[in-house]
């Protein structure tokens, strides 16, 4: 008789069911764990701040002229209305061929300015005298004008029409209430006609700002 020695594998038993389990439960705690690590490594840490500020205050510059007859009192002349009247020599209503009369002015910035300026004189007159006549401009160390004063200014306008004419950027205004001292003179031409009624000649200054005063 033949006897069958060969054996059967033992059947499973539920003895490495927990070894199953604990590799199950630490295979998820890995995996939650490089979850918790992902989430982790997306965080950006936000960087420091800091600020300055700085704040401006602003307001309009200013400036405006004014004139004088006689180099003490001035006073602003804003329109041709109220034109200061230059004072030329008596013989202004008695002119001559080519004998030249004088008269002075002054100009300065107001106190109230804050900018220096350049001026310009522009003159005009519709009168008929006037195309008989011809201004030329000096400036000189003190008011007063007269022959001598005028042959020693330093030129700005030189024989320029009476009837229309501009001369441009003639002198400077360079800081406020310090004047500068002109000298008219007005020269009949040889051809004036004698008993030439009176006609009135305007000069206007006119003023542009430049660069702020000191």
């Amino acid at each position: 008789m033949t006897i069958d020695t060969t054996t059967e594998a033992p059947a499973a038993t539920g003895a490495d069911t927990p070894a199953r389990g604990l590799r199950s439960k630490r295979a998820k705690a890995i995996l939650a764990g490089g979850l918790v690590l992902g989430v982790g490594a997306a965080i950006t840490l936000a960087a420091w701040n800091d600020s300055e500020f700085a704040t401006g205050v602003f307001a309009g510059g200013a400036f405006s002229i004014e004139g004088s007859t006689d180099g003490t009192a001035f006073t602003e002349h804003p329109t041709d209305d109220a034109a200061a009247p230059l004072t030329f020599a008596v013989e202004a209503d008695n002119l001559a061929p080519e004998e030249p009369v004088y008269a002075g002015f002054a100009v300065q910035l107001t106190a109230a300015s804050t900018y220096a300026a350049t001026v310009d004189i522009t003159a005009s007159s519709a009168a008929p005298i006037a195309s008989s006549l011809t201004y030329s401009v000096v400036e000189t160390d003190t008011f007063g004008c007269d022959a001598t004063s005028f042959a020693a200014g330093d030129a700005l306008v030189t024989d320029a029409a009476t009837t229309t004419s501009t001369a441009a950027d003639i002198f400077t205004l360079g800081a406020a209430t310090t004047p500068v001292f002109l000298c008219f003179e007005v020269t009949p031409s040889a051809t004036l006609p004698q008993a030439s009624p009176s006609g009135t000649v305007l000069w206007e200054f006119s003023a542009v700002s430049t660069t702020p005063l000191p």
